[in-house]
């Protein structure tokens, strides 16, 4: 038995991506943990616990919302990410790792958002 989110790529995929941006995070002056650290941990963590949480509505609309709150937490954490690198707390090859996977994160979300009917 599982949940139905617990089927889907993304969800995994945001699952993992959280736990990289928790461990980036670690790194982080100790003078940001209830700043930018926080910050940018809670918005990685939301974006698989939207998507879990709109899975289990039974309406599509409503599923989207969630979604879209899933997209709007991706961006958040890009923010965080440049917010990092200007501030010198990650460098060029690790801003641009995390990048890219939220960038195809966002591709894979927006697509399957587009796709519930």
């Amino acid at each position: 038995m599982s949940f139905k989110f617990e089927n889907l790529r993304i969800w995994h995929i945001a699952m993992d991506f959280g736990e990289d941006l928790h461990n980036l995070s670690k790194n982080f002056p100790k003078d940001e943990v209830f700043n930018l650290t926080s910050q940018v941990r809670r918005a990685a963590d939301s974006i698989a616990l939207n998507i879990s949480e709109g899975s289990i509505l039974q309406s599509a609309p409503e599923y989207k919302r969630f979604l879209s709150y899933s997209i709007r937490s991706l961006a958040e954490v890009v923010t965080c990410l440049h917010k990092a690198k200007r501030r010198k707390y990650i460098d060029g090859n690790q801003f641009q790792t995390q990048y890219n996977q939220a960038y195809n994160l966002m591709n894979m979300m927006v697509s399957f958002r587009s796709k519930i009917k």
